[in-house]
């Protein structure tokens, strides 16, 4: 991505205001999410916000690595350890929480891995791209935009304080 092209800027206040909204439409629309799972990371923030608003206490993490840095990704999104066990959740609803749904191959990966385990799998995404190759039931705003989200705007600290001054 060049320098040049316009960005899409998420603040933190759209987060807790996004959230609120894509769990009003899951409301709406009757989806009663027994599970809110969270692909790690930028949709921690996301699952953690709407198991709130939508009352669901029984969050689940799966950690997937996609990205390795600005427009850099592997060949194919992996599941990284600890996987979830899915044993006994066949009657159990899960809502699939991220930030982005870009490509769509993180959120395909997920949900394939519930098809069969679970009752029912609908998706829930702050922001989703047109090239996604997923059509997420619940979006809060579309864009083609490159998106500048809160929480990974800032260089890890961890990072800034190994760096020589």
């Amino acid at each position: 991505m060049s320098g040049g092209e316009a960005k899409e800027v998420m603040a933190w206040d759209d987060l807790g205001a996004g959230a609120r909204e894509l769990a009003e439409a899951v409301a709406a629309d009757g989806y009663h999410p027994d599970m809110v799972l969270g692909i790690a990371r930028g949709g921690l923030l996301v699952a953690g916000a709407l198991g709130y608003a939508l009352g669901v206490k029984n969050t689940f993490t799966m950690n997937v690595e996609f990205y390795t840095g600005i427009d850099e990704r592997l060949d194919m999104p992996m599941i990284l350890p600890p996987v979830p066990d899915l044993v006994d959740f066949a009657e159990t609803k899960v809502l699939i929480a991220d930030d982005v749904a870009d490509t769509g191959a993180t959120l395909q990966l997920v949900q394939g891995f519930c098809e069969g385990k679970v009752a029912e799998v609908r998706c829930a995404v702050l922001y989703e791209k047109p090239r996604s190759i997923v059509k997420c039931e619940y979006v809060w705003r579309r864009t083609d935009r490159w998106i500048t989200f809160p929480w990974s705007a800032d260089e890890p600290v961890l990072q800034a304080l190994s760096e020589p001054a």
